[in-house]
């Protein structure tokens, strides 16, 4: 005869037994549905992106409280989303992971309230949070109570903007008011085929405007990481895509006032980088890739490259020198020459924030002619915009180095990142040339009525471009007015930068008190 199980017994199993329930999801069907083409379940994306065995779970027994429409006899433990706490990397970082299996993943008061108390948790803590996104959106069983979740997390990504590292993931649906979190947020992934954003789909659309247009089209991975740059990287599956995020949060500090992490370099920090002696061309018409400049030089080649494929003719994001996280900042000369337009300008400056606000030094590549001419530029705010570059490059106190390897013309020249914006170190190439403007176009101003009454004013031009480059259009004005601190051999550039990233690792830069500044918008 079994002897009879104890009360702590029973009360052990009764446990077990639960937390099997809360594991069951929106049950097997809904389970096997949801993983059909590759796709994760909310606790396997947990189990990728953190590192092994330290998730730690928080309220998996909570239900909803709604008792409309019949909701008060579905209830699932847990109500759509999976939080807690675990580490990257080593690093402890708090989790929301929302469950497409039950109700849609759909926004709840409750689910609301167990995403904000792991928000605040990380901001006590001093911590990242990162939000696997998942939903259809607002629970609209419970009307205007799942509107008031979207707003306290919106209220808490905004308090911790600035204070800690939040990244989203957008690994299913997402839209309507669901779309503002991840845009306040630092860094958005998406996911080619099976993840898309909206504030009004496409039969909304279609009833309103007439215009027929697919879910993919509208806002698909594809379509926020090159035409709206919403989306900062938009990765193969799901898996590639936290993967990608340990991979980022390798480069970020745990909050602002710790420095992002150092790692063991291989590379030597005295390496000379001959291949830049004869990458830049003679002729200063011609384009190259600025990526090879900047893999040339930074750690082991790596480069974690932001917003890829969205205003390609800057490029951003995160590389070592000698083990020190930086974030570059590159114009492209491969594309439209490497002016700066409206959406370049808006892409360099929010990544300048970034950096700036958690401790991450700038290193800007310069090759610019100038701001995109044209009316489209002019009829949508490009003063603006340009001022946005500006405004962040001049109110950053991280160390802050320039390299000009060619162009820097105008107020190009000064917006990216010059010495007469607080940068403080900035190194030339000798084929740098730094001026108002190109010579062709100085010459063709100063020289008009001397032009005009030459025998040969074809030849008196070109004579006269040729002076005007000679005198104007190289790096030593600029150094002997102070604005350029040394003229370089491009084969130094790596042991240049180390040598100023390890000069400025103790700096102390302030801005005047304020509330906050009122950056152009």
């Amino acid at each position: 005869m079994d002897a009879e199980i104890s009360d702590g017994d029973r009360k052990l199993l009764d446990l077990e037994k639960r937390n099997e329930l809360a594991m069951q999801s929106g049950g097997v069907a809904r389970l096997a549905k949801h993983k059909q083409n590759g796709r994760l379940t909310a606790r396997e994306r947990l189990d990728v992106l953190l590192d092994p065995g330290s998730f730690v779970e928080m309220d998996r027994f909570v239900t909803h409280h709604c008792t409309n429409f019949g909701m008060s006899d579905q209830k699932i433990l847990g109500d759509g989303v999976v939080t807690g706490y675990g580490r990257i990397n080593g690093k402890l970082v708090y989790v929301a992971s929302q469950d497409f299996t039950v109700f849609g993943g759909s926004m709840s008061r409750t689910q609301a309230n167990k995403i904000c108390k792991v928000m605040d948790l990380a901001l006590k803590a001093g911590a990242p949070f990162v939000s696997l996104n998942d939903s259809g959106g607002a629970r609209i069983q419970e009307g205007i109570e799942s509107l008031g979740g979207y707003a306290d997390i919106f209220s808490r990504n905004t308090l911790s903007s600035g204070v800690i590292p939040q990244i989203t993931a957008i690994m299913g649906p997402c839209a309507g008011g669901a779309v503002y979190s991840p845009s306040i947020t630092d860094f958005v992934f998406m996911v080619k085929n099976t993840s898309y954003m909206f504030v009004t789909g496409p039969d909304v659309i279609k009833t309103v405007t007439h215009e027929e247009v697919t879910k993919e089209d509208l806002g698909g991975a594809i379509t926020h990481s090159q035409k709206s740059g919403v989306a900062h990287f938009a990765t193969e599956d799901d898996k590639h895509c936290l993967l990608m995020i340990r991979e980022l949060m390798s480069f970020l500090p745990s909050n602002n006032l710790d420095d992002a992490p150092t790692l063991p370099s291989k590379d030597k920090p005295n390496r000379i980088c001959e291949a830049l002696n004869k990458l830049i061309p003679e002729n200063p018409k011609k384009p190259y890739d600025m990526l090879q400049v900047i893999t040339e030089c930074v750690d082991e080649g790596y480069f974690l490259e932001v917003h890829k494929y969205y205003a390609q003719n800057i490029i951003v994001g995160f590389s070592r020198f000698n083990g020190r996280p930086v974030g570059i900042v590159a114009n492209q000369p491969n594309v439209l020459a490497g002016c700066l337009n409206i959406e370049a300008s808006r892409k360099a400056a929010r990544f300048i924030r970034f950096c700036d606000g958690f401790n991450i030094p700038i290193v800007s590549f310069v090759d610019v002619p100038g701001f995109l001419p044209g009316k489209d530029q002019e009829w949508n705010g490009i003063i603006t915009h340009g001022a946005k570059l500006l405004y962040a490059y001049a109110e950053a106190t991280v160390p802050k180095i320039t390299v000009i390897t060619r162009k820097a013309y105008g107020g190009a020249y000064i917006v990216m990142g010059s010495k007469l914006l607080r940068s403080d170190v900035n190194l030339a190439y000798p084929s740098a040339e730094i001026a108002v403007m190109g010579a062709d176009g100085a010459v063709n101003i100063i020289f008009r009525e001397e032009i005009a009454k030459a025998k040969d004013p074809q030849a008196e031009r070109a004579k006269l471009t040729k002076e005007y480059e000679t005198k104007f259009n190289n790096p030593y004005v600029s150094a002997e007015l102070g604005y350029t601190d040394e003229v370089i051999e491009p084969a130094f550039t790596r042991k240049r930068i180390i040598d100023s990233l390890e000069m400025l690792k103790n700096k102390r830069d302030i801005i005047p008190p304020k509330k906050h500044g009122n950056i152009p918008l």
